[in-house]
């Protein structure tokens, strides 16, 4: 008999669709002691969350969040909100003894981010933010390359994530669906919605970051708010690029954009050592090319790996037979997977509460540089 695991969600937007996919596949792939229960779905619009409940199977919903959280029946608070809501319901949360997955950037500062470590170490409750991009099968390959020590010495670590969608000057700002326009809400733009998912990845794959100086800029000043009608200044970043130094000596470059034409999440990452490179692409991103110095003669040049070819290859062994393509979701699917392993075998999962605090330093430390046009450097995690 397994033990439940019943999930209390706060959000039903896009990601609260990803981590109810993720919660309802992960018993039928993955064997674990608990099984997931989708117990209860929570939003402000009690029509729209009960269609979302009928359509996921939640077996309850809520129209507040406070009520859900003191709920005997609910084990886990999986928080996807817009982000000015993820430090009062995590610490919330935390001080009723649940645990917490909770959406990134973790708090919209370092600041939000270190109440927010605080109470779930007080509290002594299992803890994650949704950095699901570790989770695909080709960066997961990649980690364990460089842990492995095939790279060598680390000399440079290149990542970009670009995207189109805010391009129209008469496209609103703020409300349900454009909250990311919000400063508001979102904290900052294309820093922490964008960059963040690949600063996380580059503090796990290279580790921590010493140094930054950086430049944004907004492209558009104003934009209607769709809450207040009113013609409002945009506080947020359009676009971000930075320089970095990492603690292990190597050296970054970093950008991110909403104005690229052409591009709707194009995020990739190449890595450069001494003796072997790595490089990804989202768009392909069931494929890791690797570069070996040390393959001879005419045979040596980068190799496409496939990586759902064999059981050999992460969570591969779990799905379909080889040579079958793992995606987007899938990622959520292991996240999950990788959480309640840490439960059942007492070593957490990362990212943790601690993992997204060292994240949102980096972005504190990027906006930072950015208004001052210096060299700025990075708060460490303790």
């Amino acid at each position: 008999m397994k033990k439940p695991l019943r999930i209390g969600l706060i959000g039903y937007g896009f990601m609260g669709r990803a981590h109810s996919n993720a919660f309802a596949q992960v018993n039928h792939f993955f064997d674990l002691e608990h099984q997931c229960v989708l117990q209860a779905v929570c939003a402000r619009d009690g029509n729209k969350v009960k269609g979302f409940a009928d359509r996921w199977k939640y077996n309850s919903v809520e129209t507040d969040w406070r009520k859900m959280i003191a709920r005997d029946d609910i084990d886990l608070i999986d928080i996807a909100t817009p982000n000015n809501l993820h430090a009062e319901m995590a610490i919330a949360a935390a001080k009723a003894g649940k645990m917490i997955l909770c959406e990134k950037p973790l708090g919209l500062n370092g600041r939000e981010a270190e109440k927010m470590l605080a109470a779930v170490t007080k509290a002594k409750v299992p803890n994650m933010v949704w950095y699901n991009y570790r989770r695909c099968p080709a960066v997961t390959l990649a980690k364990q390359l460089i842990d492995e020590g095939r790279l060598g010495r680390i000399f440079h670590y290149r990542a970009k994530f670009l995207q189109d969608w805010t391009i129209n000057p008469e496209l609103p700002q703020g409300g349900a669906a454009l909250w990311r326009l919000d400063i508001k809400a979102a904290g900052s733009g294309v820093t922490g919605d964008l960059l963040a998912h690949c600063i996380d990845t580059a503090l796990w794959l290279n580790g921590g970051i010493k140094e930054v100086t950086a430049m944004t800029e907004t492209f558009i000043k104003e934009r209607k708010h769709n809450l207040t009608g009113k013609v409002e200044k945009v506080g947020i970043d359009d676009a971000s690029a930075f320089l970095a130094r990492f603690n292990n000596g190597s050296l970054a470059t970093f950008e991110s954009t909403r104005y690229a034409r052409g591009h709707k999440a194009l995020y990739t990452f190449e890595i450069n050592g001494e003796n072997a490179s790595i490089a990804w692409d989202l768009h392909d991103l069931h494929r890791l090319q690797y570069f070996d110095h040390s393959d001879k003669g005419a045979v040596r040049g980068w190799r496409n790996i496939h990586v759902s070819d064999n059981g050999d290859h992460p969570y591969v062994g779990n799905w379909w037979v080889p040579g079958l393509q793992l995606g987007y979701e899938h990622s959520f699917v292991h996240q999950v997977a990788d959480f309640v392993k840490g439960l059942e075998t007492g070593k957490p999962a990362g990212p943790t509460f601690r993992d997204g605090l060292a994240t949102d330093y980096v972005t504190d430390a990027v906006l930072s540089s950015a208004r001052s046009g210096r060299w700025t450097k990075v708060k460490q995690v303790k």
